[in-house]
């Protein structure tokens, strides 16, 4: 199973803590470490699994606002962008729970014209206020359909770190890597009123492959 490159520091922590705990509990517990050892190795084997990096063959699209994630579509609204777009928009937002994988995708094909982090509160990641509150990343791109389409990777309760690697000017692919966020978040994305939205609240996505919306030139 190939490993995320975010994974590095987490594992090498949390390998030398089941190497600790473990000693410990059978210098002092004996037999009856295995009570401690195995609930500690299905946790240890749960932040590998966390870090996996499934295999999947990225098309090209143009039109196709793709899943930037794998999780679950939590709200589809109209709201009003402030941060970029200052104007309605239809934002669709989608859940990730420790157990999805957290890799964040470019929802569209195009060009990165807007990224910026932002520190703030860990509200629980459902929150509809964590969007405009909570640690966050926004980034922009003008698709190849000549629209502005803004994505958030949002931090969770549990999630304390976003990282995204795209900088302003670089070309964005549907499907492919813009970042990652670490145990448990949300992502949104906002895109203009006349889009076809084809996902629906409670559709359970996947990230690089699942069709959620379409944008006409």
């Amino acid at each position: 199973m190939k490993l995320h490159k975010e994974s590095k520091g987490t594992i090498a922590v949390a390998t030398i803590l089941f190497a600790i705990i473990a000693a410990v509990s059978i210098y002092y517990l004996e037999m009856f470490s295995l009570l401690i050892i195995v609930p500690l190795l299905v946790v240890y084997s749960l932040v590998f699994w966390f870090f996996r990096v499934p295999n999947r063959d990225i098309l090209d699209h143009v039109e196709n606002v793709i899943a930037p994630v794998d999780g679950k579509v939590v709200m589809i609204k109209e709201v009003e962008e402030s941060e970029f777009l200052n104007e309605k928009a239809i934002q669709v937002s989608i859940f990730m729970s420790p157990l999805n994988v957290h890799i964040c995708r470019f929802p569209v094909s195009g060009k990165v014209i807007y990224k910026k982090y932002h520190p703030g509160k860990y509200l629980v990641a459902w929150h509809e206020k964590s969007s405009t509150e909570n640690e966050r990343t926004t980034v922009a791109v003008e698709s190849l359909t000549n629209h502005k389409v803004v994505f958030r990777q949002i931090a969770g309760y549990v999630a304390r770190r976003i990282v995204f690697y795209c900088n302003e000017g670089d070309n964005a692919k549907a499907g492919h890597e813009f970042g990652f966020i670490k145990f448990g978040s949300r992502m949104d994305i906002f895109l203009p009123l006349d889009t076809e939205i084809i996902c629906k609240i409670g559709d359970k996505t996947k990230g690089g492959i699942d069709v959620i919306a379409k944008m006409r030139d």
